[in-house]
C-alpha cells in the first residue's frame, strides 16, 4: 500500500521570502518574522494561535501581520494584536515532569504560543491563515496599517504602546465629525482619570492637530479634588527626562498649558469675598451670582438638583416660585432683588421671603400653587433652609457688585478652570448644573459646532446617575445626545460606569478604562474590553489605559507620560506673573 501523500504545506510568497514586509509596508524595513500559525488549534478569521520560534518572543499588546493568498490570486493581509501568551512543555504528562525535563532525565520540548486578536483585514475577505503561514512582527507602516493610523486624517495622541511607539485617537471622534465625548473609568486615586483627561486636552491643544480651530476652541474643567487642576499653566520641576522623551515621541513640546484662568468661590465670612484658594494668589477670580442673576437666570430648580427631589411633589412649588418671583419683581441696586416691597440682598433672606410665602395659608395658593397642600408646602420649606448653609457665600447681594463675577467659557484664557473643592457637596451641583447651562445654552444661541468646547467633569455618577432625575442630568443628557453638532465635548470620568445613566455612557465614542475594581470590571459596560484586558484592568499601574475608538475592533494599551504640568503646589515652578484674564479685559 502506497504511503499517504502528506498535506501540502503553504507556500511563503517569494516577496516575504526575500523579506518584503507583508501588508502596507516601508521597503527600507526588514520585517522580523516571530513564527507560524499553528495548527493544532483553530485558525479563525478574526483569531488565530502562533507558534513563536526558538529565540524569538512577544508580549501582549505587540502588533503582527501575516497574509494569505486565495485561489483566485487575492492576497489578504491580516493584522492583530497580541492579546494571550503562554508557555508550555510539550511531552510532559504529569506537573511533576517538569523536575525530571529540568534534570534533563524527561525529553520534552518548550512551546511557546501567543494568541492574536485580528484588528484588521485586507481587503475584506474573511478568511483564516493557513498553518504554518509565516508572522512578522509588524513595524512602521504595517503597523500604523494594523491599528488604523494610516487612515486618521488628524491624530490626536492618546500615549505610547508598549512598544514604545506612539498610540493615537482619530480627532473625527473627538470633534464632532463622526463622533464625540470621552468617558474614563477606574479605580479613585489609582487610575489617574483626571491625569489622563488633562493629557488629552494637552494634546488636543498643543499638538497643532485642531488647526485652525485650535486658536478659538476652548476647555471648561471642573475641579472638585484638593487643588490639583488650580496649577495647569505651571511647569513641573518634578518631570523626569524619561517623561520628556515621551512627550517628544508624541510629537508633543513637554510644558504647561499656555493659557489658563482659574475661578474660585469667595472665601466664607470674607467681606471682600476673596478666593478661597491656598495654593495660588495670581489668576484667581471670584465667582458667584448675585439675586438678580439668581431670580432672573431662573436658577432656582439647581438648589434642589439631587435626584431624589424629581420624586417629591415639592418640586411644583420650586417651578411655580420660580417664574412668580421673577415675574413680580425687578433688579435693584448692586445686584439685590426686590419683590413685594422688599428688597432682598442675602440668599438667607430670599429663603426666609420665600418660606413665608408658600406657607402663609392666604397667600399659599398665589405662591406655591392651586393644588399644592401644607404637607408638600413644609417640604419645600425645608429643603430651601437646609440649602442657605451651602449656598450663602454663592448667592449674594451684599458685597460692591463685580462685572468679572461670572464664570466666562465662551472667550478670556483657553482652558477656565473652576474650583469646587471646598464647596458642600449641594453647592458642588449647584454650580455644576447652572455652569454647564449655561455654556450648553451660549453653545445653542451661536449655532454651528466651531468653535469646539471641551468640559471635563469627574464623578460623573453623582451628576448623571442610572436612576432618577434631576436639573443636570437633564443638561448632561442633552450635551451627551446634541452636544456633537453643537460642538460641546464631554471627558467625563467616575470610578463606576455601571451607576451612570446609560444615554451618557452609550454616546461616549471614546471609551477609557484604568485600573479597575474586580466586581466593577465584571459589569456589562466594560463589554469594549476583552476578557484578558478585564483581568489586566484588575491589576494595572497608574499612567496605563485601556483606550477603546469606533474604527478599532481591539482596545489599545495606552501609557501616559507624567504630567509636564504642576499638579499640586510643591511641584508648581513659579507662579504666573501675569494675570490670565487681564488681556482679555475680564
Amino acid at each position: 500500500m502506497p504511503d499517504p501523500v502528506p498535506d501540502p504545506v503553504p507556500e511563503v510568497p517569494p516577496d516575504v521570502a526575500a523579506g518584503v514586509p507583508v501588508g502596507v509596508a516601508d521597503p527600507g524595513v526588514v520585517p522580523e518574522s516571530v513564527g507560524r500559525v499553528i495548527g493544532t488549534d483553530d485558525a479563525r478569521p478574526l483569531a488565530f494561535s502562533v507558534a513563536l520560534a526558538p529565540g524569538r518572543s512577544l508580549q501582549l499588546d505587540d502588533v503582527v501581520v501575516c497574509r494569505r493568498e486565495l485561489p483566485d490570486g487575492t492576497v489578504v493581509t491580516l493584522s492583530g494584536v497580541v492579546t494571550d501568551v503562554r508557555a508550555r512543555h510539550e511531552g510532559a504528562q504529569y506537573p511533576s515532569d517538569v523536575f525530571l525535563a529540568a534534570d534533563g532525565v524527561l525529553p520534552v520540548g518548550l512551546a511557546e504560543v501567543a494568541e492574536v486578536a485580528v484588528s484588521r483585514v485586507e481587503p475584506e475577505r474573511y478568511v483564516p491563515p493557513l498553518p504554518g503561514t509565516e508572522v512578522y512582527r509588524a513595524a512602521a507602516d504595517e503597523r500604523e496599517h494594523a491599528l488604523y493610523f494610516d487612515q486618521m486624517d488628524a491624530k490626536v495622541p492618546a500615549g505610547l504602546g508598549r512598544d514604545g511607539a506612539p498610540l493615537y485617537l482619530n480627532l473625527e471622534f473627538l470633534d464632532g465629525t463622526r463622533g464625540a465625548h470621552v468617558n474614563i473609568s477606574g479605580v479613585s486615586g489609582v487610575a489617574t482619570k483626571t491625569s489622563y483627561a488633562t493629557f488629552l486636552l494637552y494634546g488636543l491643544f498643543t499638538s497643532g492637530v485642531l488647526g485652525a480651530a485650535g486658536a478659538n476652541a476652548r476647555a471648561l474643567v471642573f475641579n472638585v479634588k484638593g487643588e490639583d487642576l488650580l496649577h495647569l499653566d505651571r511647569p513641573n520641576t518634578r518631570l523626569p527626562p524619561e517623561a520628556v522623551d515621551a512627550y517628544r515621541r508624541l510629537g508633543l513640546s513637554p510644558g504647561p498649558f499656555p493659557s489658563v484662568g482659574v475661578y474660585a468661590p469667595p472665601r466664607p465670612g470674607d467681606p471682600n469675598a476673596g478666593p478661597d484658594v491656598t495654593g495660588r494668589a495670581a489668576g484667581v477670580q471670584v465667582y458667584y451670582w448675585t439675586l438678580a442673576d439668581f431670580v432672573e437666570g431662573e436658577l432656582l430648580p439647581f438648589v434642589f438638583a439631587d435626584v431624589e427631589d424629581e420624586r417629591q411633589q415639592y418640586t411644583m412649588v420650586v417651578h411655580h416660585l420660580t417664574t412668580k418671583l421673577k415675574r413680580e419683581g425687578q433688579a435693584g441696586g448692586d445686584g439685590a432683588w426686590c419683590i413685594d416691597g422688599v428688597t432682598l440682598r442675602t440668599y438667607p433672606q430670599l429663603c426666609d421671603f420665600c418660606a413665608q410665602r408658600v406657607t402663609d395659608e392666604d397667600l399659599m395658593r398665589d405662591w406655591a400653587g392651586q393644588a399644592i397642600g401644607s404637607g408638600t408646602a413644609n417640604a419645600f420649606v425645608r429643603r430651601l433652609r437646609s440649602s442657605q448653609r451651602a449656598l450663602a457665600r454663592l448667592v449674594r447681594a451684599d458685597v460692591p457688585v463685580r462685572a468679572d463675577r461670572r464664570i466666562r467659557t465662551d472667550d478670556g484664557p483657553q482652558v477656565v478652570v473652576v474650583d469646587l473643592h471646598t464647596l458642600h457637596d449641594r453647592a458642588q451641583r449647584f454650580v455644576v448644573g447652572v455652569t454647564l447651562a449655561q455654556a450648553f445654552n451660549e453653545k445653542e444661541t451661536r449655532g454651528g459646532r466651531l468653535p469646539l468646547e471641551f468640559v471635563v467633569l469627574d464623578e460623573l455618577n453623582k451628576y448623571a446617575p442610572r436612576e432618577g432625575s434631576s436639573p443636570i442630568k437633564e443638561i448632561l443628557l442633552d450635551i451627551a445626545e446634541r452636544g456633537r453638532s453643537l460642538g460641546i465635548v464631554l471627558i467625563g470620568a467616575q470610578q463606576t460606569a455601571s451607576e451612570v445613566e446609560r444615554r451618557v455612557i452609550a454616546n461616549s465614542a471614546i471609551r477609557v478604562a484604568g485600573r479597575l475594581d474586580p466586581a466593577e470590571a465584571a459589569r456589562p459596560e466594560y463589554g469594549f474590553l476583552p476578557a484578558s484586558h478585564r483581568d489586566r484592568a484588575r491589576i494595572a499601574k497608574p499612567g496605563t489605559m485601556f483606550v477603546s475608538q469606533p474604527e478599532l475592533p481591539v482596545p489599545l494599551v495606552a501609557e501616559f507620560p507624567f504630567p509636564a504640568w504642576a499638579t499640586r503646589p510643591e511641584e508648581a515652578a513659579s507662579v504666573p506673573t501675569a494675570d490670565p484674564f487681564e488681556r482679555f479685559g475680564a
